[in-house]
């Protein structure tokens, strides 16, 4: 596990999803870059129940319930703006248990899939697997993310500047997906449940 960088790739202007994503992979092998299997990631999101709101009309919590394919034993489980709970994959049975407290949001799945690619040390999803201090690679990652995503690099993922010396972990990559989630489903503002 490294310093992971999540971001959204935008779609080409005049290409589709499909083609942009050919374009895409056409540059990292074009770099040398190898596939390596798959990747998915996937996110459930919880609201409080009802009943364990006050009567004074106090608005409900979300909690996001999270999976990724590199961590296969784990579940992850975001709190709205707050921490991250990592637990073994039983943690879904507990929230059916827990459904008095927190119910599914309706059509609140959403996933993301694609193909694992290795490019020396990098990971393209992108993942700097050598480094996990983010401001020591940074700069690195940046350079890395340039050379195939040209003008459409991304900026230093906000969970770096909250740790920025600190040793990155999974959650932080957990909370990089979420963010991503979160900014999809506000873009397309219909139900989550067909965005894939």
């Amino acid at each position: 596990m490294g310093v992971t960088c999540v971001s959204q790739m935008p779609v080409a202007e005049g290409k589709s999803v499909q083609q942009t994503v050919e374009l895409l992979t056409r540059k990292l092998e074009m770099l040398g870059a190898e596939k390596q299997g798959t990747f998915c990631v996937d996110c459930e999101t919880y609201h409080t129940a009802a009943s364990t709101l006050g009567s004074q009309g106090q608005a409900g919590k979300l909690m996001y319930v999270m999976h990724n394919s590199e961590y296969p034993l784990s579940c992850f489980a975001l709190f709205e703006n707050g921490p991250c709970l990592a637990a073994d994959t039983n943690f879904d049975v507990l929230m059916v248990k827990l459904k008095g407290f927190f119910q599914s949001a309706k059509a609140s799945k959403i996933e993301t899939r694609g193909t694992r690619y290795q490019y020396c040390d990098f990971l393209v999803k992108v993942e700097y697997g050598p480094c996990v201090v983010a401001s020591d690679c940074w700069s690195l990652l940046l350079e890395f993310l340039q050379s195939f995503l040209g003008s459409h690099t991304p900026g230093a993922p906000a969970v770096f500047g909250n740790r920025h010396d600190a040793v990155y972990s999974p959650a932080d990559t957990m909370v990089q997906y979420m963010e991503l989630f979160n900014k999809i489903r506000k873009q397309q503002q219909v139900p989550v449940a067909g965005i894939r």
